[in-house]
C-alpha cells in the first residue's frame, strides 16, 4: 500500500501493485471521487510498468506482460491452433490509458472509448516469452464542466521485441458521473492532437 502522493510520484509498479490497485486497496489515501481500477486477473493484461511519464498533457507507459503457455485464453482461442485474441491486446492498451490518467490525477471510473485504427501484423502465441506495450499519450486534457478526462493515445504492442499491433487513436475516459459518459463521447470522436 501506498499513499496517493507516493502513487502520483511513482514511475514503476510491480504485478503485485497492479493487482493492489484493480482491488481498489493499493492507495490508502485515495481522494474523494477516486474510482480507477484495473480489472483484475485473468483480465487484467499487464504485469508490470516499466515506465510511467508525463509531459504536460503527452506521456508514455511502457508495460509488459508474460507469456504463459497455460494461460486461459490459449485453451479456447483456438483448439489446435492457440492465438491470444488480439482484442486483449488492444483492451490492455485502454487498461494502460486509464492507468496513466488516474496516476496523473483524474477522478471518476474509466471506460474505453473507441480506437482510430487497429492493425495486426503478427500474433501472440504458447511459445512467446513477453508481450511490451508502448503506449504514446498524445494529449490527456479535463471537461472540468462533465467530470471527465479524456485521453487519446497511440501505441505499439511487440512480443518478444517483434511488432505485433500498431493502434492509433485509442481513447479513454475517466468520468465522476457514469452518465456523462455519452456526453464526452462525441468530443472523443472528434478529438485531435
Amino acid at each position: 500500500m501506498m499513499t496517493y502522493a507516493e502513487f502520483q510520484s511513482r514511475t514503476r509498479f510491480s504485478a503485485a501493485e497492479l493487482v493492489a490497485f484493480a482491488e481498489g486497496a493499493l492507495i490508502t489515501d485515495a481522494p474523494e471521487g477516486f474510482a480507477a481500477r484495473l480489472p483484475l486477473p485473468p483480465l487484467l493484461m499487464v504485469d508490470r510498468v516499466l515506465e510511467i511519464t508525463q509531459d504536460g498533457v503527452r506521456g508514455r507507459i511502457v508495460a509488459e506482460r508474460d507469456v504463459d503457455p497455460d494461460d486461459w485464453l490459449f485453451r479456447c482461442h483456438f483448439r489446435g491452433d492457440p492465438v491470444q485474441p488480439g482484442a486483449l491486446g488492444v483492451d490492455a492498451v485502454w487498461q494502460l490509458l486509464g492507468f496513466f490518467c488516474a496516476w496523473r490525477g483524474a477522478l471518476g471510473a474509466g471506460r474505453a472509448l473507441g480506437c482510430g485504427e487497429i492493425a495486426f501484423s503478427g500474433q501472440i502465441r504458447p511459445q512467446n516469452r513477453v508481450v511490451r506495450y508502448d503506449v504514446h499519450v498524445r494529449r490527456c486534457w479535463s471537461f472540468a464542466e462533465k467530470g471527465a478526462v479524456l485521453a487519446v493515445a497511440d501505441a505499439s504492442v511487440l512480443v518478444d521485441g517483434v511488432a505485433v499491433y500498431a493502434l492509433k487513436g485509442a481513447r479513454v475516459g475517466l468520468f465522476r458521473d457514469l452518465e456523462e459518459v455519452a456526453a464526452v463521447m462525441p468530443a472523443a470522436g472528434g478529438a485531435r492532437s
